[in-house]
């Protein structure tokens, strides 16, 4: 426990660490390039823990307390309490025409889709390791079922867009919920369309997991392997060993560990009988599942038989894949990827301010943390492609047109270079107020989610 405490702290400070830099950074560089002096270069906020100085600016390099973002200090007239020399002004960020501020302002959060880029790209380089896009028998209530799909059917192209892999197909799914789209199959022999409907489908059920559960698309991972068997449970009493492998339950074919757990659920007490194959024979034998506690102790008690599954080796390499791109491909690829996910996430977060999409979807810090430590130990495809989200979604947060974010001050020099004179004092005043609310409010309701998931 405390193990995992630590993994999801020191990847949450990595992830933090690399994206703020990279943000800050951006700002840095360009304001360097327009001859702007930087006093200070922080990562994080508060009292400066370590600083020391360098350069012919002898910009100040610091680490402060707050690790949670950072900030380039400028030299600026509206915040300077003690006298600018003479020689200096012209470089007081101030002074700059509203293009250079412009720029410097929008050079953080594009350095960090710069980022995203990059990151994306290392990835397709390195190889993504991912499962080919064939089907489990849909479950009966579901639209994929209606439509007659069918296990082993394997999705080739979504509206003609080839579909390398599983998670190529989840995304092209998620880009066109609440549309109409052409799914491409293959089928024993044949090749063929079929138009599906997404239509009141909504972004808000992927981030939820509901899409392709209420859908009917799930990945084929063969019958489920038994790894472990409790002594003092009905599965031993009736026979079944360690590397059995359920095909059915009462004449329901299997095609996942997920469709195990729900064949018994609901059927405490209820004999049910197991199609096991041992070697190269087939076997029935009979088992009543028992209300036992899981686990995990935030869940329930639940029906069970008492064993461990897994995947089926044999199945599991057969459909395995590796997706993997030249340099230039790679790179093609991770610039589309970026900005699609960017135009994603943009759209949900108009969603989100009409009401159309829940509150929910917003993560904090926490979530943050959880999900860099899962995915640090899942390997390092899992982690840079993880960075790579958070530092989108970095980017766009700090694009939104909210005074004291990077976009608020975007849109005072648009205001600026419109009206070809500066936002008054006033305005910014009101502005700046309006900001930190928002800024408040954001960080309760994230942190409201982030404990109302970990609990």
């Amino acid at each position: 426990m405390l193990f995992d405490l630590l993994i999801r702290v020191a990847a949450f400070l990595f992830t933090v660490g690399i994206l703020v830099v990279a943000h800050e950074l951006g700002h840095y560089v360009v304001a360097r390039i327009c001859k702007v002096k930087v006093l200070r270069f922080s990562f994080g906020f508060g009292k400066v823990l370590y600083s020391k100085r360098l350069g012919r600016d002898q910009t100040e390099w610091a680490i402060s307390a707050i690790p949670l973002g950072g900030y380039v200090k400028m030299l600026d007239e509206r915040e300077s309490e003690a006298a600018i020399a003479e020689s200096d002004l012209p470089r007081a960020f101030n002074r700059q025409p509203v293009g250079n501020r412009f720029a410097i302002v929008a050079a953080g959060p594009l350095t960090n889709l710069l980022l995203a880029v990059l990151l994306l790209t290392l990835t397709y380089i390195v190889g993504v390791a991912d499962y080919q896009s064939v089907l489990r028998t849909p479950r009966p209530d579901t639209p994929a079922a209606q439509l007659h799909l069918q296990s082993l059917d394997r999705i080739v192209a979504v509206n003609g867009t080839a579909v390398e892999a599983w998670s190529d197909l989840r995304w092209h799914i998620l880009k066109n919920l609440g549309n109409e789209v052409t799914l491409t199959i293959h089928r024993d022999q044949r090749v063929f369309d079929m138009p599906i409907s997404l239509i009141g489908y909504t972004a808000d059920e992927e981030a939820e997991g509901k899409v392709f559960e209420r859908f009917g698309l799930y990945p084929y991972y063969g019958a489920p392997l038994i790894t472990a068997v409790r002594p003092d449970m009905p599965a031993a009493a009736a026979g079944i060993r360690v590397g059995d492998i359920v095909t059915a339950i009462d004449g329901v074919t299997l095609e996942s560990p997920g469709d195990f757990v729900r064949a018994i659920h609901g059927n405490e007490g209820q004999p049910l009988v197991f199609t096991i194959r041992r070697d190269h024979s087939l076997l029935e034998v009979t088992v009543v599942p028992v209300m036992a506690s899981l686990p995990d102790a935030k869940k329930p008690s639940a029906p069970q038989v008492g064993v461990g599954l897994s995947y089926d080796d044999n199945i599991t390499r057969l459909y395995a894949t590796t997706i993997r791109y030249n340099p230039i491909d790679a790179l093609s690829k991770g610039a589309v990827r970026t900005g699609e996910l960017a135009w994603m996430s943009i759209k949900m977060f108009g969603r989100i301010i009409v009401g159309s999409a829940s509150l929910k979807n917003l993560s904090g810090p926490i979530t943050i943390a959880d999900y860099a430590g899962q995915s640090i130990l899942a390997g390092f495809e899992r982690f840079v492609t993880f960075l790579a989200l958070v530092s989108i979604a970095l980017a766009v947060i700090n694009l939104l047109p909210i005074p004291l974010l990077d976009g608020g001050h975007l849109l005072y020099y648009s205001a600026e270079i419109v009206r070809r004179r500066p936002v008054s004092e006033k305005t910014m005043e009101i502005g700046a107020k309006i900001g930190i609310a928002f800024i408040v409010f954001l960080v309760f309701l994230t942190l409201t989610n982030d404990f109302a998931r970990l609990f």
